[in-house]
């Protein structure tokens, strides 16, 4: 996968980090998010970034680099020098569900990262056009039975987590639709509102102002409960047919990053997502700020090994893969 350093390199590389370790940070960071500016997890990471930079005094400069269904980004964090001052955003589709989806990977989500925190959950909704023939899920699963060959879903890129949540959810309803894949979640959302596609899942961070705005129309949520921020839109399995897909939200920084940057950085991220105002907005946005118990290195390593598991077994129930 990357590049394999000489034994005695790493050593010499590791000794010099350990000892710049006591002083971090002492000049700007990288936060790198592997999608395009103005989707989910770009919101959440400048959310982020705001506060981080208040609490470490150092400036987190934010670089948005998608593509690969985020992979590309993700790659550029795994590469970068384990000083510290790059860092990445990763989430259930960059560091989970492309590690499967995907024929050839671009890196091994479970060894070429040092995990920092796992930090928010998020749901994801099911949204069609506005004119969609549908107004709840029993309807949309009839209806798309019945037309599948003529439509289209769209999604953020291939392997993005709400591409993968179309998959289950077509894979559940028993339909084969046409995928549109876009470079983000913004013109995905464009050709929705347009009707230019039929429907797509996204989390509910961004498909809410076009729910309450009724440029889309909310059919279900794909989750157990609903959410506090959509309260009127009833779940998959209420309407019966259970279909529960979500996201989270994690901070990665390259392998054989020294612990004490790792615990640093990892310090500086819970004292971040306990201020008052980080709460509230991710509130807003319909997402949850996972318990301390949950946000350690150790318990995100162990979850990202977890998760590469569970979601192996659906995707390759779809059939579906990616070059």
């Amino acid at each position: 996968m990357l590049k394999k350093i000489p034994g005695a390199a790493v050593a010499f590389l590791a000794s010099t980090l350990a000892a710049s370790a006591q002083n971090y940070p002492i000049k700007p960071m990288t936060m790198i998010i592997p999608f395009a500016a103005g989707g989910p997890q770009d919101v959440i990471g400048r959310i982020l970034a705001q506060r981080l930079s208040e609490i470490l005094r150092q400036q987190v400069v934010i670089e948005n680099i998608g593509g690969a269904g985020g992979m590309t980004g993700s790659r550029r964090v795994a590469d970068a020098p384990p000083d510290g001052y790059t860092f990445g955003i990763g989430s259930v589709g960059t560091h989970a569900q492309n590690q499967t989806l995907f024929k050839r990977p671009l890196y091994d989500a479970a060894t070429d990262f040092a995990p920092v925190a796992l930090i928010v959950e998020s749901p994801i909704a099911l949204l069609g056009r506005k004119n969609f023939p549908a107004n709840n899920f029993r309807e949309f699963v009839t209806y798309t039975r019945a037309n599948q060959g003529k439509m289209q879903y769209a999604s953020a890129g291939v392997g993005s987590a709400v591409h993968v949540a179309c998959v289950v959810l077509n894979y559940t309803i028993g339909v084969d639709v046409t995928h549109i894949p876009y470079r983000g979640t913004g013109p995905a959302m464009q050709d929705l509102v347009g009707d230019r596609v039929d429907y797509m899942c996204d989390f509910v961070a961004t498909a809410k102002p076009q729910i309450d705005g009724r440029t889309v129309k909310g059919i279900a949520l794909l989750d157990k409960e609903r959410s506090p921020v959509l309260p009127d839109l009833a779940t998959a399995l209420e309407q019966g047919t259970d279909v529960q897909t979500y996201a989270w939200t994690a901070i990665f920084l390259p392998k054989r990053t020294p612990d004490a940057i790792i615990q640093k950085l990892n310090g500086a991220v819970l004292e971040t997502m306990h201020t008052a105002s980080v709460r509230l907005r991710i509130a807003e946005l319909g997402s949850t700020i996972v318990p301390d118990e949950r946000a350690t290195p150790k318990y995100l390593s162990e979850f990202v090994k977890s998760e590469i598991e569970k979601w192996a077994g659906p995707i390759k129930a779809a059939g579906v893969s990616a070059d």
